[in-house]
């Protein structure tokens, strides 16, 4: 694709959707929370983490597909 074909994006403009952002935030806070339930459940901070990481990427797809 040369330069002259491709789209031009405003420089401005914002770097996700607000609908992305949102699917973002709360599946985060979501891995934050299991997080923190497995280290006070007495897991090791690497599993806790796992479980952390593991439960943001099953929010993402659940909060990706019930916000509209």
């Amino acid at each position: 694709m040369t330069r002259e074909n491709r789209p031009q994006r405003d420089e401005n403009g914002p770097l996700l959707s607000q609908r992305a952002a949102t699917v973002f935030l709360l599946a985060a806070l979501v891995g934050i929370g299991a997080a923190v339930l497995a280290a006070l459940a007495g897991n090791v901070w690497p599993l806790a983490v796992s479980v952390g990481s593991g439960a943001s990427a099953m929010a993402v797809l659940f909060f990706n597909q019930i916000i509209d």
